[in-house]
């Protein structure tokens, strides 16, 4: 089976409009005493299959995804996927001469959804078989396409939940050797979240590739949780082409480095009159992307409070995944930046997202000059891209535990060890 990535960013999502009729309702929702907390793991990616390119994608890489285990199906499979709050209908890579995939004909509650359901009557076309269609891409390029299906997901109690039953993908960037799919996070009516009616979530990422985070769907009411500063999330009622209104959108209000704010006009942070221009909190994109401007302002400073401290790459045609240009050249004894850099935070109503360390430079694997290793700034341009939004990545979201509380509608922020928290929660995650 094809490989996928894991930059959600959806350009295109196809035939999946909203619908309030896409399902039956077999679920209740999951109750305060239901919480269900799961282990999160960062994995590192493999090299994609060679695959041929399509002419019209874009070439845009990462090379960490999270991933997350749970059981589909009855009798129930273990399944691994990345978890991805900016992107929609959930799917698994369906295959029944892979191991490596889940396995409809030994699932006996599964099933294809019919043409004859409101939801393809609507929107979605229908094949010679009258099965439902899925077609997704995404911004790096990836590509799914299969079939609308639904089966029980084990959660508290049991969950029917619709996704796509992916028969072919492609991806222009790396795959997890581990997942066989993807866990679609966002508000919108096919979402995981929305199907199963989880109205609180959170989770905390570790900044070691090899520990385990937590998941918890649901409200664990965990009492040694720290502080958390929350921020609205950021609506807008008319509908506007380049705003995506089920995004976990927030407002950025400016950018600090070394406490200090930058001279970035407000007009350059809020949405235009097309909806360009949002701040996207996503557990599916690697690294944080400004838009110009914004961009601009922090590589400036950064430059310039770095001279000294860090000797630039000086060559303009190295990009890192094709939006990180701002690139220096460290020592390759070194495992970690020089000490002193100064630290970068996006500022949000009642929250900032900090960023220091070893979560604001990120070493290029397999590329020395000489002695010296390439590291880069871990903000890139997302003209470069292109993409219209600000996107807060996972990578800046390392050792902090980020809540999503769809009933208050808003997002929370709070520093915490993240592989000490899960160890709390459960010695054996």
């Amino acid at each position: 089976m094809g490989s996928f990535a894991t930059a959600s960013i959806p350009i295109l999502a196809f035939f999946l409009l909203s619908s309030s009729h896409c399902l039956e309702k077999k679920t209740n929702k999951i109750s305060k005493n239901q919480a269900m907390i799961l282990p999160l793991r960062t994995q590192q990616l493999s090299p994609p299959l060679p695959l041929s390119r399509p002419s019209n994608k874009l070439f845009f890489h990462h090379n960490i995804s999270l991933t997350v285990s749970l059981s589909v199906g009855t009798p129930p499979q273990n399944v691994s996927m990345v978890l991805d709050t900016g992107s929609e209908l959930s799917w698994l890579l369906c295959n029944s001469s892979s191991d490596h995939s889940f396995h409809p004909l030994s699932s006996s509650s599964f099933s294809f959804v019919p043409c004859s359901s409101p939801t393809c009557q609507s929107y979605l076309p229908c094949d010679p078989s009258s099965r439902c269609q899925v077609s997704l891409s995404y911004a790096d390029g990836s590509s799914s396409d299969g079939l609308l299906a639904a089966d029980l997901f084990l959660l508290p109690a049991h969950k029917v939940a619709a996704f796509g039953c992916i028969t072919t993908s492609f991806s222009s960037s790396a795959s997890d050797p581990t997942a066989i799919g993807l866990l679609g996070m966002n508000q919108g009516p096919l979402s995981f979240i929305t199907q199963t009616s989880i109205r609180r979530f959170s989770y905390c990422i570790p900044a070691a590739a090899d520990a385990a985070g937590v998941l918890v769907l649901g409200d664990a009411n965990l009492v040694f949780l720290p502080h958390l500063n929350y921020t609205p999330l950021f609506e807008i009622s008319l509908p506007l082409p380049y705003f995506d209104r089920v995004a976990y959108s927030v407002q950025l209000e400016g950018i600090r480095v070394a406490g200090e704010l930058l001279p970035i006009p407000k007009s350059v942070l809020v949405p235009d009159h097309t909806g360009a221009g949002q701040t996207i909190v996503d557990s599916g994109t690697q690294f944080t992307f400004l838009l110009g401007p914004a961009y601009s302002a922090l590589k400036t400073e950064f430059l310039r409070r770095t001279k000294g401290l860090l000797k630039e790459l000086g060559e303009p045609d190295f990009v890192y995944q094709g939006a990180f240009d701002a690139c220096f050249l460290v020592p390759a004894w070194r495992s970690a930046p020089p000490d002193g850099i100064p630290s970068a935070a996006l500022v949000l109503p009642g929250a900032e997202v900090v960023v220091g360390g070893e979560r604001l430079l990120y070493r290029v694997a397999g590329e020395r000059r000489g002695g010296d290793a390439i590291w880069c700034l871990t903000f890139g341009n997302a003209d470069l891209v292109p993409i219209e939004a600000y996107v807060i990545g996972h990578h800046h979201q390392q050792d902090l535990w980020v809540e999503y509380d769809l009933d208050r509608g808003r997002v929370g922020f709070g520093p915490v060890r993240c592989e000490l928290a899960s160890q709390r929660i459960s010695p054996g995650l």
